[in-house]
């Protein structure tokens, strides 16, 4: 084969995973699953009603037509996980919000179980499920407050200055470096899927026809692994930007995303009030820092001559 005929990996996955038109096919192929997963989902909840299927221990995901939700969320939260990938080479505040809208996403997906299994009974406040479900429904509302306010904050204030001197050989190795990191993460993810629905699957038929679906594991088979990979990413972008780029302000803001990446991966080692707790701190303190960073920049602009300087954009990072 000559030199040149073959493309490495990397560029392999960028076409066919990180291009804007996979991206549309992906979109179109997820919810064709979604959608197929609702309709078999229901379908085993009927072949449960009549019997066909013995539910020993489902948590309400088979006993009820709402729990059938749960499916096309599971679906829906795949492609979340692909676009945080997809943002990553592409800005970095999208792809930290693509992790905000994961755990918010998770939150609701759980909001629709417990919808499946809520009784509504004078000891309503005495029961633990019920009260976690109003502690979830709180947390959402104040989870998407959030990630409005954060993606606010992302957007440019200020026109770009004209750049006449080329780009910026920092920011291309830069990005370089986050496209190798996007494409080795997708080989992780396709990984980390066919793993983690295949032992879902092993261990809801692992008793032949009785469903044992252990759903308080269900977020941790994927989720849990999945934000300690985003940790170590987190980590090395901002090892990334303390050796390429002098800018204090950047690597508080990096440091932060970190610490907030953190608390939600502790968050799926809780229950209850305490993991909401951890998410919404998690996300009011990135976007504090991301708040911060913003407030230093405005007042990181030198004055020559009593003459405004140019505003600048950091690294290109939206």
């Amino acid at each position: 084969m000559k030199t040149g005929t073959a493309l490495p990996m990397k560029n392999y996955i960028q076409i066919y995973f990180l291009s804007e038109k996979s991206k549309d096919i992906i979109q179109q192929i997820t919810l064709g699953f979604a959608l197929m997963g609702f309709l078999v989902h229901l379908g085993l909840i009927e072949l449960v009603h009549f019997g066909i299927i013995n539910s020993t221990y489902t948590e309400g995901l088979l006993n009820n037509p709402i729990g059938a939700i749960y499916t096309p969320f599971s679906f829906i939260l795949f492609y979340e996980v692909y676009l945080l990938i997809y943002y990553l080479p592409k800005s970095f505040s999208k792809y930290i919000g693509k992790q905000y809208e994961i755990i918010t996403l998770i939150i609701i997906r759980r909001v629709f179980k417990d919808l499946s299994k809520l009784e509504l009974t004078t000891d309503f406040f005495k029961r633990k499920n019920d009260v976690n479900f109003l502690y979830d429904l709180l947390a959402v509302l104040i989870l998407f407050a959030l990630i409005i306010t954060f993606y606010s904050l992302a957007k440019p204030t200020v026109q770009a200055a004209p750049n006449t001197e080329g780009p910026d050989p920092k920011l291309t190795r830069f990005i370089k470096i986050k496209l190798l990191i996007s494409s080795l993460l997708i080989l992780v993810f396709l990984f980390m899927s066919i793993q983690s629905f295949t032992t879902w699957v092993s261990i809801t038929f692992s008793r032949g026809t009785e469903i044992t679906v252990a759903n308080d594991d269900l977020n941790k088979i994927f989720f849990d692994n999945f934000f300690t990979i985003l940790i170590l990413i987190d980590v090395l972008l901002l090892l990334l930007t303390f050796t390429l780029f002098d800018k204090f302000s950047v690597v508080m803001r990096n440091s932060g995303f970190a610490i907030s990446t953190i608390l939600i991966k502790i968050s799926f080692g809780t229950t209850g009030i305490v993991n909401n707790l951890l998410i919404v701190t998690a996300l009011v303190f990135g976007v504090s820092i991301f708040y911060l960073h913003n407030r230093f920049l405005a007042m990181d602009v030198p004055i020559k001559n009593n003459e405004p300087s140019e505003p600048k954009l950091i690294y290109g990072i939206k």
